[in-house]
């Protein structure tokens, strides 16, 4: 059909009116592309998550879908969501994520200006002398020509859909880089949040660190003063000074940490971070966070926008295989003018001046060493890429999930587990400092109660960490945010 419509425009060119209804007639039919029809491919992942001990039963089906919540209502503490704010203000690798659509976006306007004709207005004078001796008339003479046209120059009737395939790909490129955004800004705001928890954790052990150097101070002026009354060994003496020093040791380091923290956070927001919006300790508070469910892999894994991005770029080079099959095709080019034409200026919008011309040109490949057949190959090899790099992103969410679940699943008996542990602890080193002061027990089974009990205070708030970023990381790899745009 497109093809006859061709040879009536061409037969016909001589009547305008007719040539221009059946430029319109093929410009409705060129819609059409060759690029094969596009099909998600089946996620290469199981239909449900992992069991075993390690998981909660039942965790795909219950609690809301992450992806629906705000990160304005699963981080509740006011103080982080301020933070928050101020990154997705001032971080620079957002801001370039945002610049990045705004490119794409006008490489897509640019490419999708290939389906309109190109109108130019065109105005065009010229004088010529013509000498006695080359004039039909004998005599010297002057010749001018004047004109005003509207030109269309080289327009691709996309008879076989190569320009649309193209501007389909385009759109898809565009597309990708906004859930490309969508990926930055979710990982901006678990990042924050990590930092957050990080130095909040720090400050706690700080904190801690400088409690147990005043415990240890007092034991030890409780120690010198035996040992001057000569109760106590010059090697309790040395014991009871060993964790004074371990502590002091620990203050320094966590002072570093804290301050490494401290930048840490101030990179990430992408401006100098307010005294007050910063943590004091690993407060119960921070709890405040909604705990996500899954769903099930189908549903929750694709709607990640890392997934989505990938499924994009996909359909874009599906896409552009219908623009290398078209190459094997005829292409039609239109070149048309139409306006005014006159010996003089002033005849220029006068009766009788109009003056137009068409020139359809055809293209049609004969020879050309193979290259259009090694195109479509590129291209469709590009597919297959695509494919394999979208399956493997699904693959890799799903393995992201489900170890955050296996943490999920266990983190609660970790967390209780440590705290017995540390209330034991503190026990006994309170049982074993009143042995000591009695004279039944040397400072030794002091001094290992201490650093038992020490250690276990910061295996505590290591495990409260644990906790919270782990629902940070769900929050994450479940593609969390909802409505989170600024």
């Amino acid at each position: 059909m497109q093809q006859k419509l061709l040879l009536l425009i061409l037969a016909r060119g001589r009547d305008m009116n007719k040539l221009i209804f059946y430029a319109v007639v093929l410009l409705a039919l060129s819609a059409c592309t060759l690029a094969p029809d596009y099909t998600r491919p089946e996620a290469p992942v199981p239909a449900a998550w992992p069991t075993g001990p390690a998981y909660q039963e039942g965790v795909a089906k219950t609690g809301p879908d992450m992806a629906d919540i705000p990160w304005q209502e699963f981080f509740a503490e006011p103080q982080l969501q301020k933070l928050i704010a101020l990154a997705l203000e001032n971080n620079r690798d957002l801001r370039v994520a945002v610049l990045n659509i705004e490119r794409s976006q006008a490489q897509y306007r640019i490419q999708r200006a290939d389906l309109f004709p190109q109108v130019d207005a065109l105005g065009e004078g010229s004088g010529r002398r013509v000498p006695a001796d080359l004039s039909g008339s004998g005599h010297a003479e002057t010749i001018h020509q004047y004109r005003a046209d509207l030109a269309i120059s080289a327009y691709e009737l996309d008879l076989f859909g190569r320009v649309r395939s193209l501007n389909e790909q385009a759109l898809e490129q565009y597309l990708a880089t906004e859930q490309a955004r969508r990926s930055v800004q979710i990982s901006l705001i678990a990042e924050v949040a990590a930092n957050y928890l990080t130095l909040a954790a720090d400050r706690e052990r700080l904190a801690l660190a400088r409690e147990t150097l005043t415990n240890y101070q007092v034991s030890f002026e409780l120690t010198r003063s035996r040992f001057d009354a000569g109760i106590a060994s010059a090697l309790d003496l040395n014991q009871a000074k060993t964790p004074v020093e371990a502590a002091r040791v620990e203050i320094a380091r966590y002072t570093t940490l804290v301050a490494q923290d401290e930048n840490a956070l101030s990179l990430v927001v992408g401006t100098p971070v307010p005294a007050e919006l910063l943590p004091a300790t690993l407060s119960e508070t921070l709890t405040a966070m909604k705990d996500p469910a899954p769903g099930l892999p189908s549903e929750a894994l694709l709607k990640r926008p890392d997934i989505t991005q990938a499924e994009n770029l996909l359909k874009g080079y599906n896409a552009n295989i219908g623009a290398a099959r078209a190459a094997f095709f005829p292409r039609i080019i239109l070149v048309s003018t139409v306006g005014t034409g006159s010996a003089e200026l002033s005849g220029l919008f006068e009766g009788g001046s109009l003056v137009w011309s068409f020139a359809p040109r055809v293209t049609l490949p004969i020879f050309d060493a193979g290259r259009n057949r090694a195109n479509l190959k590129v291209a469709e090899v590009d597919r297959d890429i695509a494919v394999a790099r979208y399956e493997r992103a699904i693959q890799t969410a799903f393995r992201e999930v489900a170890d955050a679940l296996a943490r999920r699943g266990t983190i609660d008996q970790q967390l209780a587990a440590q705290q017995s542990l540390t209330d034991a602890t503190a026990e006994s080193y309170r049982l074993s400092q009143a042995r000591f002061e009695r004279g039944v027990d040397s400072y030794l089974a002091v001094l290992v109660s201490q650093r038992f009990l020490y250690g276990a205070q910061q295996s505590l708030i290591s495990a409260r960490l644990a906790r919270l970023d782990n629902l940070v990381t769900l929050y994450k790899v479940l593609g969390g945010g909802g409505t989170i745009l600024q």
